[in-house]
């Protein structure tokens, strides 16, 4: 299995900011982007509701809080959008697209079809398995399940799809978490070609400012969630600089168990969390990231952020 590289190994990952056919085509325009990754899509689309997913950005340092689902167009507008964008050019295939999916195992299977045939008529795609979201509720990620990231990789062993597949995981904080991810990708040893580490935080919340009250009265001062969710409650996933520390560990601790196993260590590593400079994009490359990919800075600093944090800018 080739060794997936990027050039320049600067991109954007999968996030709200990657949603329109003008978000894409903005990012494959830029001269400072080596891929462009799609919102993650499920084959008939999301049910996007904008009253209880939303996100809201902080500065100092760049995060993000985000309550939402996946993309409210399925997997067809997106293949389209990105056949249009290069015939459009009128030029040859520049970048690779990295089209993420999510779904059933079944809905998986179906959708990494779907991209394997369009990547067959001369396209230059590869496809991302999203099993991190931590947003959807009575549903928890599944790439923290051996059995149920195992039932996904089992259906598309028997796919025998030849556009590369990537698997998109949590962040993870314990060992066994870990150990998960390692069993499953040595049960399927030649199907994973990339790992894009690591999705939002969830279970994270941001109140919003007080209104003033008169403590010395010896009234409560009470705080609301800043944001909607589908529960209610306002918890989300966190993502940019609040999370930078946590990724760099998770792609150290990952690149470290993958090189430990002959028939894994070409699998390549997408970092992502908390880059928005190239201080932050040197320190991903330098714990063994292949390439880079930024959601949060993309989102507060638009397309831009890539020649600033290539230093071209």
């Amino acid at each position: 299995m080739p060794r997936v590289t990027f050039r320049p190994p600067l991109f954007n990952s999968s996030s709200p900011w990657a949603t329109t056919k003008i978000d894409l085509q903005d990012l494959y325009n830029s001269p400072f982007t080596g891929a462009v990754t799609t919102r993650t899509s499920l084959p008939a689309g999301f049910p996007h509701n904008p009253s209880i997913h939303q996100h809201t950005l902080f500065d100092s340092p760049t995060t993000s809080l985000n309550t939402y689902g996946y993309s409210p167009h399925p997997l067809k507008f997106y293949l389209d959008t990105v056949k249009s964008i290069i015939t459009d050019s009128g030029k040859p295939q520049t970048k690779p697209f990295i089209i993420s999916v999510t779904g059933t195992p079944e809905e998986v299977a179906e959708a990494v079809a779907a991209v394997d045939d369009v990547a067959k008529e001369g396209y230059n795609l590869l496809v991302e398995l999203n099993l991190s979201c931590p947003n959807i509720p009575d549903k928890p990620p599944p790439a923290y399940s051996l059995p149920e990231l195992r039932a996904y990789l089992d259906l598309l062993s028997k796919l025998k799809a030849e556009v590369l597949i990537g698997l998109k995981t949590p962040p993870y904080t314990y060992d066994a978490q870990f150990q998960v991810l390692l069993s499953a990708l040595k049960a399927y040893p030649s199907l994973i070609s990339f790992v894009t580490s690591t999705n939002t935080l969830g279970s994270s919340l941001h109140l919003s400012s007080p209104p003033s009250l008169a403590v010395s009265e010896g009234r409560r001062v009470v705080y609301q969630p800043t944001l909607s969710s589908p529960a209610g409650t306002g918890v989300g996933g966190l993502g940019g600089a609040s999370i930078h520390w946590l990724s760099l560990g998770n792609v150290s601790t990952i690149r470290r168990m993958l090189n430990q196993v002959p028939e894994l260590k070409d699998i390549a590593i997408i970092g992502v969390g908390g880059v928005s400079d190239r201080d932050g994009w040197e320190r991903m490359l330098s714990v063994g990231a292949e390439s880079v990919g930024v959601a949060t800075a993309l989102g507060k600093n638009g397309v831009g952020v890539f020649a600033n944090i290539s230093g071209e800018n």
